[in-house]
């Protein structure tokens, strides 16, 4: 069984209470850290996962006239409360601004209820001169009121350790057309330009590829965005409150390095099925004794 900080060269799945297993990690060993903390909605968050299944009794006509069933596959979920959201971030955080490398930067994501209060702490923490952007993910799905403008977006807070020293390739990262390409001379138009801090992106596809079936999941569009601008190839990555794993997806196919915790054991074998395939050396395991 591994233990936090253990070999760089291995990219590591851990299971318990990130408070627990921070403290054993070094300082200053991560170029990158993203989290998705749960956002303190006061409600569990739920995810169903659904599958047709041919039945010719069944609620449903398909292709050339089949009939087919809904059958609930799985059904996972977890509690998103706390009665001091503050109180609970604030020693992880700590701990964040401890493991980041000089030039390390912290991605934090969050939801749009939280985030003010949510940035008047990272302030105390890293320091105002050290936040970097506060980018909004702007996507166009789910229900929607009538009583207000649909709220839409998240929040997401980028600090650097040392705003004299944090590193950003913006040759790295995915480029997006022009909204007015007419305005713009053709090599521009064609090579399209760098993104702003507003990103519109979809939410990961019910029925795409990336879909683990995991609630909150994220698409890995916007992490791979975030893994290209602020790390290089086999830099280390650090997801606290890793869930499905898609910074882990993600700094897979980039090369770099990560180490994933997470307390829930269905995150965990979500995990373990998205990354731990044969070819890969990982550690998946429970938090170590003693840590």
């Amino acid at each position: 069984m591994a233990a936090p900080g253990g070999s760089q060269a291995v990219d590591q799945i851990l299971l318990g209470d990130n408070l627990a297993l921070l403290p054993g990690l070094p300082a200053e060993s991560f170029q990158l850290i993203y989290i998705d903390p749960p956002f303190n909605t006061g409600s569990t968050q739920t995810r169903r996962t659904l599958a047709a299944v041919r039945d010719e009794d069944g609620e449903r006509t398909g292709f050339q006239g089949r009939r087919y069933r809904t059958e609930l596959q799985a059904v996972s979920s977890y509690g998103d409360s706390f009665d001091d959201y503050l109180a609970f971030l604030a020693p992880r955080l700590r701990h964040a601004h401890r493991l980041l490398r000089p030039d390390g930067t912290l991605y934090f994501h969050i939801d749009y209820r939280e985030a003010h209060r949510c940035k008047l702490l990272l302030d105390d923490i890293f320091g105002a001169d050290c936040f970097l952007n506060e980018i909004i993910w702007a996507y166009d799905y789910g229900a929607r009121t009538s009583r207000r403008w649909p709220a839409k977006h998240d929040t997401i807070l980028v600090y650097v350790k040392d705003p004299a020293l944090y590193y950003f390739d913006s040759d790295g990262v995915d480029r997006e057309p022009y909204m007015a390409p007419g305005l713009v001379s053709p090599e521009k138009a064609a090579r399209g330009k760098l993104p702003t801090d507003v990103w519109w992106h979809t939410i990961v596809p019910t029925n795409g590829r990336e879909k683990t079936g995991y609630p909150t999941q994220k698409p890995e569009g916007i992490v791979r965005r975030i893994v290209a601008a602020s790390t290089r190839p086999g830099d280390r990555c650090l997801d606290f409150f890793a869930g499905s794993g898609t910074l882990g997806a993600v700094a897979a196919q980039l090369g770099r390095r990560y180490l994933l915790i997470d307390s829930n054991p269905r995150a965990v074998e979500v995990m373990r099925a998205r990354l731990c395939g044969p070819a890969a050396e990982h550690t998946a395991s429970a938090a170590p004794s003693g840590v």
